[in-house]
């Protein structure tokens, strides 16, 4: 992952918390707005200038058992193993890190690399609002 080439924190007349940015990764222009719900984060990553994949990610909690997380793909690629586990690693951060917020992911990419992916997730956390 490289340096931002600039970073924008939301300004006053957004009513969404949100954090937007733009990185260089791999040698594509990456850009990431983190959006926080009331219910839901919101996580859109483009390389191609608009929304790819969407995916859904939820922890599920039982009394009986421990914590499972929920991936799934609401519309785009359904054959892309990388993308789902990149969904499930920034849910079970979220989740780690004591929140009980769904998060929703749109990953529009020219590269689906594993270090790609590792890329976003570790620019996702840094910038993270939870």
């Amino acid at each position: 992952m490289e340096v931002p080439m600039n970073s924008a924190q939301s300004g006053p007349h957004f009513p969404v918390q949100h954090r937007s940015l733009t990185l260089d990764i791999k040698g594509n222009k990456t850009d990431i707005v983190i959006s926080k719900y009331e219910d839901t984060f919101m996580v859109i990553v483009t390389q191609i200038g608009c929304m790819g994949t969407i995916l859904a990610a939820k922890k599920d909690e039982s009394v009986f058992s421990d914590p499972t997380y929920n991936v799934s793909v609401l519309f785009g690629k359904r054959d892309e193993p990388l993308l789902l586990a990149c969904a499930r690693q920034l849910i079970e951060h979220i989740s780690g890190s004591g929140s009980a917020r769904s998060l929703v992911i749109s990953l529009g990419l020219k590269d689906h690399s594993q270090g790609t992916l590792k890329d976003i997730i570790a620019a996702v956390i840094e910038n993270r609002l939870w």
